[in-house]
């Protein structure tokens, strides 16, 4: 009996090992599947920084445009209201 007890032992041991060999390879894999993840989503980060930067600077100028502009128009109704005086 003791002959099997050390062999259901050392079997047990051998699927627990196994196991953990499994389990690293898995850990392994997914470790690279999230660094390269982490990688894309830095640089779509990077990219989407660009695209807001740029789109503040149009913002600035069409507002700036548009400031000129209705400008422009409250002095040309100033002039009619002038005149119309």
């Amino acid at each position: 009996m003791s002959d099997t007890v050390e062999n259901a032992t050392i079997e047990i041991l051998k699927g627990i090992q196994g196991s953990i060999a499994q389990l690293r390879a898995e850990t392994t894999a997914f470790r690279v599947e999230t660094l390269a993840r982490f990688d894309k989503l830095e640089a779509s980060l990077r990219k989407d920084r660009r695209n807001a930067a740029g789109m503040l600077v149009m913002m600035r100028a069409t507002a700036g445009d548009f400031d000129a502009r209705v400008s422009e128009v409250e002095e040309r109704v100033t002039v009619l209201e002038n005149r119309a005086s």
